[in-house]
């Protein structure tokens, strides 16, 4: 498999099959622009197609796992609705490429992880959490629904209460309490995550492959099952992507300003 198509993810080869990806945009924390994006929906596809692929683990090349989705980007969706129709595509391929990709995913969120950078950071098989790394689905705040992945897993993940209250404030999380409450599986100081996440790959490289592959895909039923869940989830985000109250929110947030939605 080659992957010299990707231009904003760098590809590592590792022993036993364990192929490392990094998002690199560090100059904006890998911010996902249109061709990030759609690299991080259509990778999982190829690295279920990849015979030298047996895991894969995904990281942010600097400080930040992913600062979410770029705004010049999503001030270019605005009321566009070419862009945001093709957008709803993008998302749905992400998310369902991620669930049916029969090889396990590990991420190894060393840092801010917002927006799709989440999505790839929460959907993983296994995630491993810097303690100093925020989370957080802050859709609400800018003036959309909160559509990519959130109403999907995080209910699974730390229960509806909790789901509700910060998808409906749109409030960060910490990695401690990410792992408090179970959005993510293990918490290390930063400096550790990846070492841990690749141990945890190789582990799962040396495994047996038929058998790991087919616990994730009954495992990820829950997911197919939460499936009309995301695809309303994730129309109502683009719907509102049309609506003012995006525009007001992007705009106030290039200028460092509260909001005045309507």
């Amino acid at each position: 498999m080659n992957y010299g198509s990707y231009g904003h993810l760098l590809f590592e080869r590792r022993e036993h099959g364990v192929l490392l990806i990094t998002l690199n945009r560090p100059e904006v924390y890998n911010a996902a622009d249109e061709a990030m994006h759609s690299q991080l929906a259509r990778v999982w596809t190829d690295v279920a197609r990849d015979d030298q692929a047996r895991v894969a683990v995904i990281t942010g090349a600097g400080k930040a796992f992913s600062a979410g989705g770029d705004l010049a980007m999503v001030q270019r969706m605005a009321g566009d609705y070419d862009r945001t129709t093709r957008m709803l595509s993008e998302m749905s391929d992400l998310v369902y490429n991620m669930v049916n990709c029969d090889k396990p995913i590990v991420s190894a969120i060393n840092g801010v992880a917002v927006g799709a950078g989440l999505v790839v950071a929460l959907l993983a098989d296994i995630s491993i959490c810097a303690a100093e790394a925020r989370l957080g689905d802050g859709h609400v705040k800018l003036g959309a629904a909160a559509g990519d992945h959130a109403a999907m897993i995080w209910p699974l993940l730390c229960g509806m209460a909790k789901a509700r209250y910060y998808l409906l404030t749109g409030e960060m999380v910490d990695g401690v309490e990410a792992e408090r409450i179970g959005l993510v599986i293990k918490l290390l100081p930063r400096e550790e995550v990846l070492g841990e996440a690749l141990r945890v790959a190789d582990t799962l490289a040396t495994g047996s492959q038929l058998a790991i592959r087919l616990t994730k895909r009954a495992m990820n039923s829950w997911l197919r099952t939460a499936g009309p869940i995301f695809d309303q989830s994730a129309a109502y985000e683009m719907l509102t992507f049309m609506g003012p109250d995006l525009a007001e929110g992007a705009a106030a947030l290039r200028e460092k300003r509260p909001p005045k939605f309507a």
